[in-house]
Parts: structure tokens; C-alpha cells; sequence
């Protein structure tokens, strides 16, 4: 498992809810990549919290979304935007819960529609909420005019978590 860099770091205006490291009020979401999948570590806040101790169902949807583009960022190097989400809310994510896990992989392609299946599950491992996204995935050409240009890893192999 190793390190994803962030593309859009140097990118003028960038400042991402999902994952800026600089927005004051995003989730700074960081991510790894783990064979087919795309994962991050995240800790639950309580004041990300839609009822007393529960994660808020959209901060939630947007950790799915978010994971599915770097998904698109990474295994297809483009970028691109959401057209569709789905989100199944199986078991509440605890605010009181350390570490959260989402797990993310393409599921189908048809020409720029690329469907992304993410998972997020409890410190105990427990699937909370199944989600899927579907992208439609810029041509290189319209990804570089929008500023991206490559999506890589940071470093050595890391250890999982």
C-alpha cells in the first residue's frame, strides 16, 4: 500500500472540502493505493455529526464521493466529474469511532462512464455504507485544460494500517 500524492496541490484555487489539506472546514481526506483499490483512513469528528454521536449522512455521501474521484485520478489518470451517486446506508458511523476505512475500485467502464464501488466500514470492519458513483471520466486533452496532469504515488511501500 502506498501513498497517493496529491495533484492538485500546486493547482491555483484549489481548495477541495474532500481534500485540501489547507480548507479550514473540509475533511482532509488523504488516500493510498492498495492493488485495485483506492483507500482512506479517516478520523470521525463530532462536529461532523447529523445526531448525537452518528456521522451526518452527507458528510458520509461526500467521503464516497470524494473516493471515487481519486479512483478516476489514479487508476485512469484523468480526471472528470460525478454524475451519479448511490448511497445504501447500512449501519450509522459512530462519531466516537476512531478510524473509519473507505475502500474504492472501478466497477464497470463504457467509453468516459466509469462506475466506482466504495465501501466504508468501522474500526471493527463492519461494511456501514455501500456506495456507487458513477464518473464521467474527461479525455486527456479536457483533464490537462482543467489542470490535471498525472496522479502518482509518494515513497516506498507502506505497511497497512
Amino acid at each position: 500500500m502506498r501513498k497517493i500524492k496529491n495533484p492538485w496541490t500546486k493547482k491555483e484555487g484549489y481548495d477541495c472540502f474532500g481534500c485540501c489539506p489547507e480548507n479550514p472546514i473540509g475533511i482532509h481526506m488523504e488516500f493510498f493505493e492498495d492493488g485495485d483499490d483506492i483507500v482512506s483512513f479517516w478520523n470521525p469528528k463530532t462536529h461532523y455529526q447529523g445526531w448525537v454521536d452518528t456521522m451526518h449522512g452527507g458528510i458520509l455521501a461526500t467521503i464516497i464521493d470524494e473516493t471515487a474521484g481519486w479512483v478516476v485520478f489514479r487508476k485512469l489518470q484523468t480526471s472528470g466529474v460525478t454524475t451519479k451517486l448511490e448511497v445504501k446506508y447500512r449501519k450509522p458511523v459512530m462519531t466516537t469511532d476512531k478510524q473509519i476505512t473507505v475502500r474504492g475500485h472501478i466497477a464497470e467502464q463504457r467509453r468516459n462512464l466509469v462506475t466506482v464501488d466504495v465501501r466504508i466500514e468501522n474500526s471493527q470492519g463492519e461494511t456501514c455504507i455501500e456506495g456507487r458513483a458513477v464518473y464521467f471520466a474527461f479525455d486527456k486533452a479536457k483533464a490537462q485544460e482543467m489542470g490535471f496532469t498525472s496522479c502518482d504515488l509518494e515513497g516506498d511501500e507502506l505497511l497497512p494500517m
